[in-house]
């Protein structure tokens, strides 16, 4: 019977509340309080219990074996077709006032501590408040649940929401993939020469700034469960740092499936350098990515109040991240008074570490020879004129430079782009505390933007 889970239901903690037109015996039995309503106005709250001496008090005694809802609702309806129905919303309400103090839960708890206990634990708990029968408003926790419960739950729900749209998560993973391919595609297996050097500096460039623009999905997510957390917390239901640990560790599979997809397309089919191992880094500094982006953009949706607003602000704050990386101004070369921003950048320390997971190896050589002319107006020129320069530049220098002589290993690459600082793994470790860091900043974000507590 439908009634009798919803009976269950709220013995578990809830407030069920439900409207019924003309109930039978049976299923008032069940109920633990009735209101009636005429015309917009309250004419009667209370146990089932208490309706017949409401109506005996208000001069219309019941009769015995009488259904004590039909007898109501007639009148109800006779009041209401008198126009008399005043009289018994006054009646009502001095009714409540006399009766407020006998009004006690079987727990011992009044019916305002019964109702604030109930939506403190909403259903993060399993049974009923068990009180010492003082009826204080002590008897209700803080906070129902421990953290590690409440942190269960909650992912349990956000796990539960992803499943039913399971197209947003699809979305995502299909604009990486397609990503993923069209980069493998034009960087098809990139050769160890200038040019080369180049294409692996766009690629990465590119690479990186596709992780964190594919993490502005996540904005909308706060931004849409924003009144629902803030009722809730208003209650106690949950603390907000279970809300921030549920929802950081929720996100991480899907990051992690991620990185695994854009590594496992792009690595390969470009000939990036390192191996397996190359290709472990790689992954770890991709899921770093995603975890810095997902949390800078989960931090916006912390104090934006718009989507639209938020899209703007995370677009713009990620196109000057990437200006600022290194990839089109070398460190050196940014002003002064702009360096701040260099460092703080979200997409510098994972560029780094690509480039330095590439290039940091001192014996592979990427210009040979006649190659040094190949991004000069002399790259044109015949191999044989080339090969004579060389010869005049090698009298000249005193040193013998050939056409196979390496000039430019990958290291020299590193010190071009101004990456001599941070290794590779401080690079990683540095966008992975930034993501804690964002967390972190989310949390404050919720605890100063949501001190609506209900008195």
């Amino acid at each position: 019977m439908v009634v009798k889970v919803l009976q269950r239901i709220a013995q578990s903690g809830s407030i069920v509340m439900m409207s019924v037109h003309q109930p039978s015996y049976r299923i008032v039995g069940l109920l633990d309080r009735l209101i009636f309503l005429s015309q917009g106005q309250m004419v009667f709250s209370g146990s089932p219990a208490t309706l017949p001496p409401f109506f005996e008090s208000f001069g219309h005694p019941m009769p015995e074996n009488e259904n004590i809802t039909e007898f109501a609702l007639d009148v109800i309806r006779e009041l209401e077709g008198s126009g008399a129905t005043k009289t018994l919303v006054e009646f009502n309400k001095s009714w409540q006032s006399e009766q407020i103090q006998n009004d006690y839960t079987n727990d011992g708890l009044s019916l305002k501590e019964a109702i604030s206990a109930s939506i403190s634990r909403g259903k993060l708990v399993s049974g009923a408040v068990h009180g010492n029968g003082t009826g204080s408003a002590s008897l209700v926790p803080t906070f129902a649940n421990p953290l590690w419960t409440e942190i269960v739950v909650l992912a349990k729900r956000a796990i539960t929401n992803s499943r039913r749209m399971p197209e947003l998560f699809g979305i995502r993973l299909g604009a990486v993939v397609v990503t993923g391919i069209i980069l493998a595609t034009v960087f098809w297996h990139l050769d160890n020469t200038p040019k080369g050097v180049q294409e692996r500096l766009g690629f990465f460039a590119f690479a990186m700034s596709t992780t964190f623009y594919s993490c502005a999905d996540a904005l909308p997510v706060f931004l849409q469960e924003r009144y629902i957390f803030m009722r809730e917390t208003a209650y106690n239901a949950y603390r907000r740092s279970s809300y921030v640990l549920s929802h950081s560790l929720t996100v991480l599979p899907g990051l992690i499936f991620l990185s695994v997809a854009f590594a496992t397309i792009t690595f390969f089919a470009v000939g990036l350098d390192g191996g397996l191992s190359g290709f472990l880094f790689y992954f770890l500094i991709m899921f770093a990515s995603f975890w810095a982006g997902s949390s800078f953009v989960t931090f916006l949706s912390g104090i934006v109040p718009h989507v639209m607003l938020g899209y703007t602000i995370v677009v713009a704050i990620l196109a000057y991240f990437l200006l600022f990386s290194g990839f089109f101004i070398t460190r050196d070369r940014i002003p002064v008074y702009w360096i701040w921003f260099h460092y703080i950048s979200l997409v510098k320390y994972p560029f780094e570490a690509v480039l330095q997971n590439e290039f940091d190896n001192p014996t592979k050589c990427f210009v040979r020879g006649v190659q040094i002319f190949d991004s000069t107006p002399l790259g044109n020129a015949p191999d044989a004129l080339k090969i004579k320069m060389l010869s005049s530049m090698s009298a000249t220098l005193g040193m013998n430079i050939s056409s196979t002589t390496c000039v430019t290993t990958g290291v020299d690459v590193l010190q071009q782009e101004g990456i001599t600082v941070l290794s590779k793994w401080n690079c990683l470790w540095v966008t992975v505390a930034w993501g804690f860091f964002f967390r972190i900043l989310f949390y404050f974000s919720l605890l100063l933007g949501s001190k609506n507590k209900r008195r």
